[in-house]
């Protein structure tokens, strides 16, 4: 099923897209819509702009709801799932309305990630997201913002209306049998390119995906063959990419995906402060995964 169903836009893979900057950090709005394009042309379903590989927290407004504009405007809103995470709940809302009105088909938001939010607080801040009217998926990232969406706490969030799929990057893949069972009508999405296969294997129905942003060819191949079961295919692709995939759970997985953007012909560029730029050992190390990959013909 793929990012043009109807109902469930989430599904297939969707990828995580970083943002083209100029050298003088300003955002490439065209390369940006031409990037989104070339990404479908070669088999994802859609786009998450304004998610963590985006920069959407460096970002001014006005940035970032052009991002969400120029990606419907390029592959049609259908295809576009925008990250709408914020300090609070209402402008988190906000930017769940500003992505309906600009014709998007879901969003996807971040558990309140100022603090360490207790359960209530969480409930709360899904409750009045979907009050814009636009399907939320969950997205899990316990690492980064300290808050961790359990299979108990996502079935909750599921049986209030509030989600109706989740974006699971905590690494556990143990999880997903007991949210299937907790939670059988809740499509789970695998949020961490390096371990894909472990949760193509156990029911995933998306990819919220990194590495597509430099192989896209290579990654919807992989996908598809972990979710149709056809592991001799996954296989062989996953231990030839997972060099570069295990990068995406990295605190420079912005850096480092931007990086082989550029080493494959694409616009990756800059990153913008307090980012700075890969150490030279890292860049060594992307630069050789990433060659090694062009080499096997997988870019």
């Amino acid at each position: 099923m793929t990012a043009t169903t109807e109902n469930r836009p989430w599904r297939g893979v969707l990828v995580a897209t970083a943002l083209p900057l100029n050298d003088d950090l300003s955002v490439n709005y065209d390369e940006f819509a031409e990037h989104c394009a070339w990404l479908v042309e070669n088999g994802c379903d859609g786009v998450v702009p304004n998610g963590s590989l985006g920069e959407y927290q460096v970002l001014t407004p006005e940035e970032r709801a052009k991002v969400v504009e120029t990606a419907v405007a390029a592959i049609g809103g259908s295809r576009v799932m925008p990250g709408v995470a914020a300090y609070g709940s209402a402008e988190a809302r906000r930017w769940a309305e500003q992505a309906k009105d600009a014709g998007c088909g879901a969003v996807m938001l971040l558990p309140p990630n100022a603090y360490r939010a207790d359960e209530r607080s969480v409930l709360a801040h899904y409750e009045e997201v979907a009050k814009a009217g636009v399907p939320v998926v969950a997205y899990n990232n316990p690492i980064d913002t300290k808050v961790d969406l359990v299979p108990e706490l996502l079935a909750k969030l599921h049986g209030e209306g509030y989600i109706h799929a989740v974006k699971e990057f905590s690494g556990d893949v143990r999880r997903a049998y007991q949210l299937a069972e907790l939670a059988p009508g809740l499509d789970l999405l695998i949020g961490a390119d390096d371990v894909l296969l472990e949760l193509a294997v156990a029911g995933a129905k998306g990819w919220v995906a990194g590495y597509p942003n430099a192989l896209p060819g290579a990654s919807v191949e992989l996908y598809r063959a972990a979710v149709d079961g056809d592991l001799d295919t996954a296989g062989k692709l996953y231990r030839q990419l997972h060099p570069l995939l295990r990068w995406d759970s990295k605190v420079e997985f912005v850096q480092a995906i931007k990086l082989s953007m550029d080493i494959v012909g694409r616009h990756g560029g800059p990153v913008r402060p307090p980012r700075v730029p890969l150490l030279p050992g890292q860049e060594a190390a992307v630069r050789e995964a990433t060659e090694r990959a062009v080499a096997a013909g997988l870019a």
